[in-house]
C-alpha cells in the first residue's frame, strides 16, 4: 500500500480531482498515476510545468509514487530566474499538459504528457522509498540572492499533512475547493496532496473568483483555502452577494496562508457570515509549523500555537532563546521537527548557515502571547524596522493602517534617517484617490493603537503595491 496515498488503493470511485469540467476518481487517478510513473522510472529528477491543470495533479502525483523527486515550475517565471532553476535542478525531463508551448530553457529535455486514460493492463504501483528520500524540490522567492532549491523528503510531506488533519479534523469526508498555483506548498502540497492523502477530494477553480467559490460551497464543498488578496476580494464581494455569505456560512472550514489577513477582513467575513477564517503559518523549508484551531475565540492577527511534533522558540539578536509568553518580546522563530527539508539542492554552505543546532532559522520576526499563540511582525531582513534604539516589526503597523477607514492596501518599509537610524515609512492605496488620507492623520491613527514611536515619519501615496503570486508584498520592488 503506497505510504503516502493510500486512498489510491482504498477509495476505488469516490471522486478524487476535479479541474474545471474534467475529472478523475481515484480509480482512475490510480491509472493515470501508475501509468505516468512507469514513464519517469530511474530518472534523478524531473520538472513539473505547474500549470493549474488536471494533467499537473496528475503529473505530481505520478512523480511521488515512482519515488522520483519532483522540481514544480511556476509558468510566470520569468527568462532568468527560470534558466537559474532549470540549470540548478538539472531535471531529466518535464512534465506538461499536452498542447502547452514551453520555454527555452527546457530546449532538448523529453517532455512527458501524463496519461489520463491509459489503456491495456496497468502496472502495479511502484513500492514507495523511505521517508528521508527525497520528494520535492520547491525554489524559494529569491528575496536575497537567486532562488534556492529546498529539498523535501517524503516525511516532511506525510508529518505536515497528519498534523493538519489533527488541527483541523480533516478527513476523506471534505471536499476541498481553492484557486491556488500548483508551484508552491500552499497549492500543491496542502491544496492537492492534502486531500489526497486523507482520501477526500479537490475542486480546483482553476482561476480565483468569488463566483466559483461561492458555486463549489453551495454545491458541496466543505473546505476552502485561499491567500489573503482571494479573502479581500470574498470580503469586498460579500455586501452585494448574499448567496455568496450563504455559502461561505455552510463552510466546515476556511483556511488563509502564505501571508497574513488583516483584521478588517477578518471582521468583515465573520461579521457576514459567522465564520471564522483561520490563519496557518509554514515556509518552503519547514512546510507547516503552527496554526489556529478551528471553534476557538476569534484571533486576528494569530497564527496559532505549534502543531504536533513541531517545537518553536524565539531568539534575539545573539540567538539566544528569549523569554515569550508575554505577547511583547520580540524574537526570531526557529523551529525542529519532522516537517523540515534536508537541504538547500547543491548548497551546503546555505544549508548549514541556515541551522542554529538543529533548530531552523526562519527569518520571521513575532511575538508570543501565554498560551503559545504565534503572532508574526515580519521578515528580519525587509521588516524589522531599528527606530530611535527601538526594534520594530512592520506587519503590526501595517494591521492597524488596514484598519483605517480611507485606506484600501498598505505596506510598511523602513528608510535610513541620520537621526532614528531608521525611519517609518507608510506605503499606501487609499480607497479615494481623490481624497487620501494625510501623514498626520495616519501617525495618529497608528500612535492612537501602538506605542508612539511606531508611528510613520513618511507616508507615500500608491496606485497598487507589487505582489507575488501568493499574495506577499514585494517590498524591494517597492523601493526601487
Amino acid at each position: 500500500m503506497p505510504q503516502l496515498f493510500p486512498a489510491l488503493e482504498t477509495a476505488g470511485h469516490a471522486p478524487a480531482l476535479r479541474f474545471g469540467d474534467r475529472s478523475l476518481d481515484y480509480a482512475e487517478l490510480r491509472a493515470a498515476a501508475s501509468a505516468t510513473a512507469v514513464r519517469l522510472a530511474g530518472a534523478g529528477r524531473v520538472a513539473l510545468w505547474a500549470t493549474p491543470t488536471l494533467e499537473s495533479a496528475v503529473g505530481a502525483v505520478a512523480a511521488l509514487v515512482a519515488g522520483v523527486p519532483l522540481v514544480p515550475v511556476n509558468p510566470g517565471s520569468g527568462a532568468r530566474e527560470l534558466a537559474h532553476v532549470v540549470a540548478d535542478s538539472a531535471p531529466e525531463l518535464v512534465l506538461a499538459a499536452p498542447g502547452v508551448e514551453l520555454p527555452e530553457a527546457f530546449a532538448g529535455l523529453p517532455v512527458v504528457h501524463p496519461d489520463l486514460t491509459p489503456e491495456g493492463p496497468l502496472p502495479d504501483l511502484p513500492e514507495e522509498p523511505g521517508d528521508e528520500a527525497p520528494a520535492l524540490v520547491i525554489y524559494t522567492s529569491g528575496t536575497t540572492g537567486p532562488p534556492k532549491g529546498a529539498v523535501l523528503p517524503r516525511r516532511a510531506i506525510r508529518a505536515t499533512l497528519d498534523s493538519l488533519a489533527e488541527a483541523w479534523q480533516w478527513t476523506g469526508d471534505d471536499v476541498l475547493v481553492h484557486g491556488l498555483p500548483l508551484f508552491h506548498v500552499h497549492g500543491l502540497v496542502l491544496g492537492v496532496l492534502g486531500p489526497l492523502r486523507r482520501g477526500g477530494s479537490l475542486r480546483h477553480l482553476g482561476r480565483f473568483s468569488p463566483e466559483g467559490v461561492r458555486e463549489e460551497l453551495a454545491g458541496g464543498a466543505t473546505v476552502l483555502f485561499g491567500v489573503p488578496t482571494m479573502y479581500h476580494r470574498l470580503a469586498e464581494a460579500l455586501p452585494a452577494d448574499p448567496a455568496l455569505g450563504k455559502a461561505l456560512a455552510g463552510a466546515r472550514l476556511l483556511v488563509s496562508g502564505s501571508a497574513a489577513l488583516s483584521r478588517r477582513d477578518h471582521e468583515a467575513i465573520t461579521g457576514a457570515t459567522g465564520q471564522q477564517v483561520v490563519e496557518r503559518y509554514g515556509m518552503t523549508e519547514t512546510l507547516m509549523n503552527t496554526s489556529v484551531r478551528p471553534g476557538g475565540p476569534p484571533q486576528p492577527g494569530s497564527v496559532g500555537t505549534p502543531l504536533d511534533g513541531v517545537e518553536l522558540r524565539l531568539v534575539d539578536d545573539g540567538g539566544r532563546p528569549v523569554e515569550a509568553g508575554d505577547g511583547e518580546t520580540l524574537g526570531e522563530i526557529q523551529v525542529k521537527g519532522p516537517n523540515l527539508f534536508t537541504e538547500y539542492l547543491g548548497r551546503p554552505d546555505a544549508t548549514e548557515a541556515a541551522f542554529d543546532q538543529g533548530w531552523f532559522r526562519t527569518g520571521d520576526m513575532a511575538t508570543q502571547d501565554a498560551d503559545g499563540s504565534v503572532r508574526i511582525v515580519g521578515r528580519r531582513s525587509t521588516d524589522l524596522i531599528k527606530s530611535g534604539g527601538y526594534k520594530i516589526g512592520a506587519g503590526e503597523i501595517e494591521n492597524v493602517l488596514l484598519e483605517h477607514p480611507a485606506v484600501a492596501d498598505a505596506a510598511v518599509t523602513g528608510e535610513p534617517d541620520p537621526d532614528l537610524g531608521e525611519a517609518v515609512v507608510a506605503w499606501i492605496v487609499p480607497r479615494d484617490p481623490a481624497a487620501p488620507p494625510s501623514a498626520q492623520e495616519l501617525a495618529d491613527h497608528v500612535a492612537g493603537q501602538l506605542a508612539p514611536y511606531k508611528r510613520p515619519r513618511t507616508v507615500r501615496l500608491r496606485e497598487a503595491l507589487p505582489r507575488n503570486d501568493m499574495g506577499k508584498i514585494m517590498k524591494k520592488a517597492l523601493r526601487d
